[in-house]
């Protein structure tokens, strides 16, 4: 059943925390369609919420609007206890973001995009966190070439050193393992995986692993809350039941 709100996740924020995301009956549109259609949810401090749901059902525009990428048409989002969009300018330094697009300028290197964007957050003597990050992807041999010059792997390590290069407390994560072999997986585990100890919003089809790492799991259809609550309470059926008669 289509719902507007989520009550299964509102109780879970335990011990009263405030929440590191609150969105209620938020609507955004593309034309005269509603990618999001009235969706409630929210998530406390240090917890993984899972994004399910087919192509086209509202998971990327969810995290776009979390990202101040993206204007809420309807209803409130709060981030990190921050209305937006009103307040974006004080979100955008406590969120790390990895989408579709690295956000990365081909024609520089590895370490290169991680100094300008260290720039850009202001970072005082970002070296030693550029150097461990690159240490950590196992990409400090490669890190000095054009970025165009690299598999899609290893753009895709970069892209994961980019989001957390200033240690952010909520992590927008849209199919992060894209691109990643089983070893690579492993080393950027600790930074983007539940070991990372930080709040992360996470979309993927991959639902064992979705399941594993969550917290919360919420099911998008068509812009709507088909599915929400805790992950311990949620099957892999139930789940795949969002995904039933969509199209390819």
């Amino acid at each position: 059943m289509r719902s507007h709100c989520s009550p299964a996740i509102r109780k879970g924020n335990g011990m009263g925390a405030e929440p590191s995301v609150e969105v209620d009956r938020l609507v955004r549109r593309y034309g005269e369609r509603d990618a999001l259609a009235g969706v409630s949810l929210s998530l406390a401090p240090g917890k993984t919420l899972t994004l399910f749901g087919p192509n086209g059902a509202g998971k990327t525009t969810l995290l776009r609007v979390l990202a101040t990428l993206l204007l809420p048409h309807e209803g409130e989002v709060r981030v990190a206890g921050h209305a937006l969009p009103r307040e974006a300018h004080e979100v955008r330094p406590r969120i790390g973001m990895l989408g579709h697009d690295p956000l990365l300028y081909l024609e520089l290197s590895g370490r290169e995009n991680l100094r300008f964007y260290a720039r850009l957050y202001g970072m005082a003597n970002p070296e030693a966190r550029i150097d461990e990050l690159l240490d950590a992807c196992a990409m400090t041999y490669r890190a000095d070439e054009p970025v165009r010059e690299l598999s899609r792997g290893m753009v895709q390590r970069l892209a994961i050193c980019r989001a957390v290069l200033h240690s952010p407390e909520l992590l927008l994560l849209d199919e992060p393992n894209s691109g990643l072999d089983p070893e690579a997986e492993q080393l950027v585990e600790p930074l983007i995986g539940r070991s990372a100890g930080v709040t992360r919003v996470l979309v993927t089809h991959d639902i064992e692993r979705g399941l594993e790492q969550a917290d919360r799991v919420v099911g998008l259809r068509d812009g709507f809350v088909e599915l929400d609550g805790d992950a311990r309470a949620i099957n892999v059926a139930q789940v795949r039941s969002i995904y039933a008669g969509s199209q390819p």
